[in-house]
């Protein structure tokens, strides 16, 4: 189990955002249990019609322990809303505890007397049941599976054994496609330098940070002040300063398309037609270099802070948990002999992700547009050296990460010249001196990632190794002059 952030400043867990996943085949032994429609007596109404496209919205506050539940292969079977909660799951046997919530409370209750092993009451769990769950206890990132076995009726609900399952057997034909904002309150916190600062905003003007910071709605800000101490084997000591802030309003891309065909046997077979998971947003930056950095000529990364969040997205009656992590960080390479003092202006967007088709296969999707403008320019000494605020995202589906993406903004300074000193021959009169050479200052982005094994979740062919996304390089200069 993940090792969890400690919270810092940021209120809890809001949903907001996206996927989903879940399907499996029945048990031929339990054919009488898995004709049987998923909770007959919840009060919500199956899904929309498959000529329809499921809709994608960030779950309401009211759905943040929901479940739904589908019978892949029956009639009646498709996925919908029930009152069944999990109770608790094991990671490590794949045993969940299914109970059910009485009308008129939200306490849970068993889903009935006790009954012999391997059995089932009607309209409760059964062999054959995907179940698809916002995070519950024990499953802090949402649960997808399918019940393999029903154990028995314990105190707290019936318990099943599980296994793992993919995303088509639970949304099979239908379409569904959303970008869905991640709440910035609900991102826990980890402070990895001392002078870190974190703000958001939200609507209803709902404020977050140090006194006077302004933040955009629906934007989440982090603030770093620190010392670059000298890199070891760097040629020369060093003293220089980064400072500067991370803005970021990140959403999560979603899109599945269902794809029925017919089998020899004629039986209708679905699956994904065309996939897409990705993380995008706004960005905006502002930081300084200033000082002789003493690196190397390789990278010295420093991340200052980490962030995580589990928002949930409601795919027509299904809730989506989607993991979303964000490491904020300074990288620093160079001679260890130029002198900068540079500050930068960087505002655009960005998308990265994998998306699927059915001739193409997986395929990376890596794009970003930036601005910038310098605020400061000093270059001074012969050298070079590359400064980057970045970020690195991953975005998963329940506990599995599918994409890493890489958003690395940099500053790149160089200077060349020559010095000379001429004194007459015989005479004590003082040396001259000149110098001279030029120096320019360059800004740039780097978007890099991968695409994970993981994303075979949807139900497509398995990867068989990371997908490079490739990397997208785009530089421009920002200034430069004579020494």
């Amino acid at each position: 189990m993940r090792k969890r952030p400690s919270r810092a400043l940021v209120p809890a867990l809001a949903a907001s955002a996206l996927l989903l996943a879940a399907g499996c085949s029945a048990d031929p032994g339990q054919s009488s249990a898995a004709a049987r429609t998923p909770d007959a007596g919840a009060s919500a109404t199956a899904t929309a019609n498959s000529d329809q496209p499921l809709a994608v919205a960030a779950a309401p506050a009211a759905a943040a322990t929901s479940t739904a539940v589908a019978r892949p292969g029956t009639v009646g079977g498709k996925a919908r809303k029930t009152s069944l909660k999990v109770k608790s799951y094991d990671s490590h046997t794949r045993r969940a505890v299914i109970s059910t919530v009485s009308k008129g409370t939200s306490s849970p209750s068993p889903t009935g007397s006790p009954t012999p092993a391997g059995t089932a009451t009607p309209g409760r769990t059964a062999v054959g049941d995907v179940i698809a769950s916002a995070p519950a206890p024990g499953a802090p990132d949402g649960l997808l599976a399918k019940v393999t076995k029903v154990i028995g009726e314990t105190a707290d609900g019936t318990e099943v054994q599980t296994a793992p399952t993919t995303l088509d057997t639970l949304l099979g034909d239908d379409d569904a496609k959303g970008t869905v904002p991640v709440d910035p309150a609900s991102f826990d916190v980890e402070r990895l330098l001392p002078d870190v600062k974190v703000s958001w905003a939200k609507t209803g003007d709902i404020h977050s940070g140090p006194e006077g910071t302004k933040v955009p709605l629906g934007s989440l800000r982090v603030d770093v002040a620190t010392k670059v101490a000298t890199a070891e084997g760097a040629p020369a000591s060093a003293d220089a300063s980064v400072s500067g802030f991370v803005q970021v309003k990140p959403e999560v891309d979603f899109s599945y398309g269902g794809d029925a065909s017919t089998a020899s046997n004629g039986s209708t077979a679905s699956g994904p037609g065309a996939a897409y998971l990705g993380v995008s947003g706004d960005w905006t930056s502002q930081w300084a270099l200033k000082g002789r950095a003493g690196a190397t000529a390789k990278p010295v990364r420093l991340p200052f802070a980490k962030l995580h969040a589990d928002p949930v997205l409601q795919v027509g009656p299904v809730p989506v948990v989607v993991n979303l992590d964000l490491t904020c960080y300074f990288e620093i390479s160079g001679d260890g002999r130029v002198t900068v003092d540079v500050e930068q202006d960087l505002k655009g967007d960005f998308k990265a992700g994998g998306t699927f088709g059915t001739a193409a296969g997986w395929t990376p999707v890596n794009e970003s547009h930036m601005d910038s403008s310098p605020v400061r320019t000093s270059v001074t000494t012969a050298g070079s050296v590359k400064a980057a605020l970045g970020a690195q995202a991953t975005v998963g589906l329940y506990g599995a990460v599918g994409v890493t993406a890489d958003l690395a903004p940099y500053l790149r300074g160089e200077a060349a010249g020559t010095v000379t000193a001429t004194t007459p021959v015989g005479s004590g009169t003082k040396s001259d001196v000149a110098a001279s050479g030029s120096w320019a200052l360059y800004g740039g982005l780097d978007l890099s990632g991968t695409l994970q094994i993981q994303l075979a979740i949807f139900g497509t062919p398995v990867i068989q190794h990371a997908i490079p996304l490739g990397t997208l390089h785009r530089e421009w200069k920002l200034a430069d002059g004579k020494m």
